[in-house]
């Protein structure tokens, strides 16, 4: 036999069914140490050793048998090398371990395994220059399954004889197997134990035959190349121009395992594992159950924007978003963020982090919500791209808590990115309608996050300044039957038996508190108004910021708490809010808003003078064009240095009927408007509290008067005189940023093309 030639007789030859039972028995029984040592939580140094040792004899057995160990396998014999001593049979030897060390490399295995499998090649070459006195050359290499038929290559399959004719049905029925359970989606761990015997029964194949097993209808395409490959009746022409031939073929054959790798990896079979040694990892990562409030843990959870250079060293736990994530080698970069703050992350592989756990981390889906348990660590460079700049996280846990779906309808990075003429065209552009239409993604984004906080603090201001000069909040109804103003521009709906309306204004009852003698009132709510505007500054809902004050002698007295309402509310955004004006300014620069306090207070017939003298034509009664106010704006800001200004005395023709006219001269009214970046922001005045006269100037607007009954009945018992005014909530914190599109800054912007999301 072969193992009985002496000296002749070639290492690959040695390895028989009986070395390969003692190998085996070996890589148990060292299994079994390394398990003891770790459940005795042996020394590291001790455990690393027994580790060490168990994947020599794992490289060992490979080499002497031709398969990968496993528990409990059956040693395949016909992996034997060819008896003899032979030139013939050290060349197959030493061509199968060049094979196998590229293998080893290319799966990147442990050193100590390739370290083994190349000293055995290199014996293999020694032992083949002392048979043959010339050195070892691949193009020497037989193809063995060529010579054996004159007839092409696709035929090999069919004229396999022997245990190879037995594995390759094998194969065949696993591959069926492994069909039937994807299709019919079975349980991961059934796909993986399949996908698992498969690659097994391949390798088998390899070693009893000497070749990669292939399907018999990808063998076929090699008809189509028969001009690129020498005629099977000329093996001396293939010896001549097979070198080329054959580096082409075994690429293929690379890329063609790696997409078969891939794919298996996608289905849920992470069979790439077994090459990967033990996995220390386990337990220290993976997805978490569904939460259903389960389980009340001990876990602290860290705020990202707390991390820092005082928390150094410190072990903490995030949950946050996966922002990005980049992969290299045995090291993995991602970014987690927690609402606009980022922290960069890093895993690699060490004695506690395997190889598996980095793969793992490395396929979390963007915009995954995971929990990172993790070393705060202080880097040398700032990093640029994170608001954490001066530390980074060592990752030593990472678990997911809800996965995001791979394909994603935009990207977080794109939506966030400012566009200039430089880079436009370079990187994708994120249009208003594929944000909307996305919203819960593109709200994920720092200037979103920002935007919509500024905003919290805009209505928050508005409530507590207007708190401390002693206004009551008051709630006032949506559904109404008469239109609050008047005119067509409101939304009729069904309302049982009848029609109603939806309110364009908390107008009316805001009056009839006042009328109830709450004296200064102020209500925060939706506003709905059917006008088909489909302009930068228009929707069909907003949020109306709205308040009434009852005056003492003059309505000048309502204006000035006006604007020092929005003095407070300027000087409150810019204090506090200072973080979010520079994230918003990244993505969208503007110049900051600029106030005075007092705040600028303009009268209707200076500002139409100013107008006139920039060019405008325009009468002395006509309403302001919105051309004209942003105009008059660009007037006042180069004139008096400031954003916001107060205009004073509009033409009745122009206003409401419930607005008390000028006393001293009737083509005006005690009436203002209030302006941010040449736009309005509020329209306010002077309303009529006297029932005959609120009358009068219902009939001289044309409005039927049952219905406003209940509203004009209010003012039958008395109402003190008053003012107030109603503010555009989206509208205020757009022109204070800068913004282009109040869309910008409605959360779920209505508009007349606009119902959804």
């Amino acid at each position: 036999t072969p193992a009985k030639q002496g000296k002749a007789a070639s290492p690959a030859a040695a390895a028989g069914s009986g070395s390969g039972d003692k190998l085996n028995a070996s890589v148990t029984a060292q299994g079994e140490l390394v398990r003891k040592l770790k459940a005795d939580k042996a020394g590291k140094p001790e455990v690393d050793e027994a580790v060490k040792k168990l994947l020599a004899l794992k490289a060992e057995f490979k080499s002497a048998t031709g398969q990968d160990w496993k528990p409990g396998m059956t040693i395949t014999k016909a992996a034997a090398a060819p008896a003899g001593g032979s030139a013939d049979a050290i060349n197959a030897a030493t061509a199968a371990q060049g094979d196998l060390v590229r293998k080893l490399k290319t799966e990147k295995a442990a050193k100590p395994e390739i370290d083994a499998a190349v000293k055995k090649l290199l014996a293999l070459k020694a032992e083949y220059k002392a048979a043959t006195g010339k050195d070892w050359k691949p193009a020497a290499e037989p193809k063995a399954a060529p010579k054996k038929a004159a007839s092409p290559p696709a035929a090999a399959t069919a004229e396999l004889t022997g245990p190879g004719a037995a594995i390759d049905a094998a194969i065949k029925g696993q591959g069926e197997t492994v069909r039937k359970l994807k299709t019919e989606k079975a349980d991961k761990a059934a796909i993986d134990e399949a996908v698992k015997k498969l690659l097994s029964l391949k390798a088998e194949f390899k070693a009893a035959t000497g070749a990669d097993w292939k399907p018999a209808e990808q063998k076929k395409e090699t008809k189509g190349k028969e001009n690129k490959k020498p005629e099977a009746s000329a093996p001396a022409a293939d010896g001549e121009k097979s070198e080329t031939q054959k580096k082409r073929d075994a690429k293929k054959a690379e890329k063609a395992n790696k997409k078969a790798a891939h794919k298996s990896d996608e289905a849920g079979g992470q069979v790439e594992a077994k090459d990967e040694g033990p996995d220390v990892s386990s337990g220290k990562y993976g997805t978490q159950e569904m939460n259903q409030s389960k389980d009340k843990p001990s876990t602290v959870l860290t705020p990202v924007k707390e991390l820092g250079m005082k928390m150094n060293e410190k072990t903490v736990t995030v949950r946050g978003r996966v922002h990005t994530s980049r992969a290299k080698g045995k090291q993995c970069f991602f970014v987690i963020r927690q609402q606009q703050v980022t922290i960069q992350c890093l895993a690699f592989v060490n004695e506690s982090i395997s190889k598996q756990m980095v793969n793992f981390i490395a396929n979390v889906t963007k915009e995954s919500i995971v929990d990172v348990e993790a070393v705060v660590k202080k880097v040398d460079e700032k990093i640029e791209s994170c608001t954490q700049q001066d530390v980074e996280l060592h990752v030593k846990q990472v678990w997911v808590v809800s996965a995001s779906d791979p394909r994603l309808p935009l990207q977080i990075e794109d939506a966030a990115r400012q566009l200039t003429e430089e880079n436009e065209g370079t990187f994708a552009r994120v249009n208003q309608d594929v944000r909307l239409d996305n919203r819960v993604l593109d709200l994920r984004t720092p200037t979103n996050q920002a935007i919509f906080r500024l905003e919290a603090g805009v209505c928050q201001l508005f409530r507590d300044t207007l708190a401390k000069k002693g206004f009551v909040e008051i709630h006032t109804p949506k559904i109404i039957s008469a239109a609050s103003e008047g005119g067509a521009n409101v939304f009729k709906v069904s309302y049982f038996k009848g029609s109603a309306f939806l309110a364009q204004s908390p107008q009316l009852y805001k009056q009839m508190a006042i009328a109830g003698d709450f004296e200064k009132v102020f209500t925060v709510g939706g506003v709905f108004r059917a006008e088909d505007s489909n302009t930068h500054r228009h929707l069909t809902e907003f949020v109306g910021l709205d308040l009434e004050m009852a005056f003492k002698f003059h309505y000048h007295e309502v204006v000035d708490t006006i604007g020092d309402l929005f003095t407070q509310m300027f000087r409150g955004l810019r204090d506090k809010y200072s973080q979010e004006i520079e994230t918003v300014s990244q993505q969208f620069p503007c110049e900051p808003f600029k106030f005075l306090d007092p705040p600028l207070r303009l009268e209707f017939p200076e500002a139409v003078e100013m107008l006139k003298e920039a060019g405008v034509e325009m009468g002395d009664e006509d309403d302001l064009s919105t051309p004209n106010e942003k105009l008059l704006g660009r007037i006042v800001k180069a004139k008096y240095d400031t954003d916001y200004f107060i205009l004073d005395k509009y033409p009745l023709a122009v206003r409401p009927f419930y607005t008390m006219p000028d006393p001293v001269d009737g083509k005006y009214s005690n009436s203002y408007d209030m302006f941010m970046r040449g736009e309005e922001i509020l329209s306010g005045a002077q309303r009529i509290h006297n029932t005959e006269f609120l009358i009068e100037r219902a009939k001289h607007h044309g409005i039927e008067l049952n219905t406003i009954a209940s509203y004009i009945d209010s003012f039958r018992y008395g109402c003190p005189p008053h003012a107030g005014g109603g503010i555009g909530m989206e509208r205020v914190t757009m022109l204070y940023l800068g913004l282009d599109n109040i869309r910008k800054t409605s959360m779920f912007p209505r508009d007349p093309k606009r119902l959804t999301p």
